[in-house]
């Protein structure tokens, strides 16, 4: 369920997504396509694309949309040929007025970009979505050379035809293949979302790339010359597989879209299994979307904050608060009166005093690893404090959200944990990691706040507003629906006090299977 080119037209959400209609596990791809309102409710329609022509006879593999000055969308798709070449390709709707855009063409002239010269025939893929500067249309395709990963820069001026440019417009050493490239503009200045092809003064742009080899992501933040096509990282930031990340656990081949509707820009992720594929089968699906979610600049200009979207608090339901809930060492105090599998929970943590927190090892650079080294279990000064999610009413299951801080050398060090190694009670075939990200966070008010979206088998938690994600794949056999329980809980010396908002999610009135 990879989604492909989600877009915005004409008052109606397109998701298209990469999917199996003959099985729950990879292969036989074709572009399935859902159409909603709201991004909350989701119906789906006919398939978009699927191999029919010698451009794409073994797949249609994973693209976007592109939304040109006439108002008229394209859908830009890599197709798999019979000699295994990965293509880029395009198709147009066949009918304008249908409100759904249900059937798409392929015109005659595709391809539009092939492999030439040394490019890897098989390692060129994921047509991003086109920006248009000075008269001349541009866009990404990710590849790699040896191990350094690329976007190769395609231009236009009719949208038709495509002239590779001379360099890539970014390429790092050691990274692997790139998937998925995005490359778009985020304002300078405030939450506002633009236009794919805006430039400009208060104006930075963004580049993620899906990492095939590791199977996560990274993004840069920097500037972007259109008179020279180059893309410059931002200094201090880091460029390679240990950059900042959307998500810092189950989340990958991403994609954005500017709403024209909202002004904002959108984010979606595909969060996969992390169970076995006779699981998959078993139960007939595999991969969910994970939570939309709005994406800005943050004020200082580091790194982008990330907010589930306005629209999910519409499923709202039963509503429990705890205020000035104090934990103190060994604390777990439950939460009631909403369904804890399917729950909205916003919470603040206070710190009365940081004095006795941790000192932090600097070689501790991986957060991942910290995690696992001090889970929630593992007592320390200030921190682990959090939540206890899809919990067993006696603990032998639970998915720990949790904040621990440490002090530096210059300031304090916070650490974000959704740790799944007690997720769940079944002993093998499951991937349970200790997912973890560093908060670059001033803690000049003592205040933490986390905010996690559970839903049965993910667990999405916003770290500080946004400044810090992590989504996590769970599988409990016994903390299930009316049988899981929420917990606040605190296992450092420094007691914490809590101020918890929490709500039963309902389900959408129209689900897409």
């Amino acid at each position: 369920m990879e989604k492909t080119g989600p877009m915005y037209y004409n008052g109606t959400y397109h998701l298209f997504y990469q999917y199996n209609p003959k099985g729950a596990v990879w292969g036989n791809i074709v572009w399935a396509h859902s159409v909603s309102k709201d991004m909350v409710n989701w119906e789906a329609v006919e398939h978009a694309i699927y191999p029919s022509h010698p451009f794409d006879i073994k797949g249609c593999w994973s693209g976007s949309a592109t939304i040109l000055p006439d108002n008229k969308p394209i859908i830009f798709y890599t197709g798999i040929d019979s000699q295994e070449r990965q293509l880029q390709n395009y198709a147009i709707p066949a009918n304008l007025s249908d409100p759904y855009l249900r059937e798409w063409i392929k015109p005659s002239d595709n391809p539009i970009a092939v492999p030439t010269g040394n490019m890897n025939t098989t390692a060129f893929r994921d047509p991003s979505t086109a920006w248009k500067v000075d008269g001349h249309w541009r866009m990404v395709v990710g590849s790699r050379r040896k191990s350094r990963g690329l976007a190769y820069l395609y231009r236009s001026r009719d949208f038709k035809t495509w002239i590779k440019a001379k360099h890539p417009l970014h390429s790092v050493a050691k990274t692997g293949m790139w998937e998925c490239v995005d490359f778009f503009p985020v304002s300078s200045c405030g939450d506002t979302g633009l236009d794919t092809s805006a430039v400009g003064p208060n104006v930075k742009h963004v580049m993620k790339v899906s990492l095939d080899v590791t199977r996560f992501e990274y993004y840069t933040i920097g500037t972007y010359l259109p008179n020279r096509d180059k893309y410059l990282v931002d200094k201090d930031l880091v460029d390679g597989w240990d950059g900042l990340r959307y998500d810092y656990g189950n989340f990958y081949a991403s994609k954005t879209f500017f709403d024209p509707a909202k002004n904002r820009r959108i984010l979606w992720g595909w969060a996969n299994e992390s169970d076995t594929a006779d699981d998959d089968v078993s139960k007939g699906w595999a991969g969910i979307q994970a939570i939309p979610r709005k994406v800005w600049l943050d004020p200082n200009g580091k790194q982008l904050l990330q907010w589930p979207i306005e629209e999910i608090e519409t499923l709202r339901d039963q509503n429990v608060q705890l205020s000035n809930q104090e934990l103190k060492l060994g604390d777990h105090i439950e939460v009631t009166g909403i369904t804890a599998a399917q729950a909205d929970v916003d919470v603040t943590f206070s710190i009365p005093k940081l004095e006795k927190a941790e000192p932090f090892d600097p070689s501790w650079t991986n957060a991942q690893d910290l995690c696992s080294l001090k889970g929630s279990t593992v007592q320390g000064g200030v921190g682990p404090f959090g939540l206890l999610t899809l919990a067993s009413e006696n603990l032998e299951e639970y998915t720990p959200v949790f904040f621990r801080v440490f002090k530096g050398q210059d300031k304090h060090v916070v650490l974000l944990c959704s740790d799944a190694t007690s997720s769940s009670l079944r002993k093998t075939g499951l991937y349970r990691p200790s997912f973890a990200g560093f908060v670059d966070v001033d803690l000049a008010d003592k205040k933490l706040s986390l905010r996690s979206l559970i839903d049965n088998s993910v667990v999405e938690s916003f770290g500080a507003k946004g400044k810090t994600c992590i989504t996590s794949r769970v599988y409990p056999k016994s903390a299930v629906f009316d049988d899981a329980h929420l917990f606040v809980f605190n296992n450092g010396t420094e007691t914490i006090t809590a101020a918890l908002n929490a709500w039963s999610m309902r389900k959408p009135i129209q689900m897409n299977k």
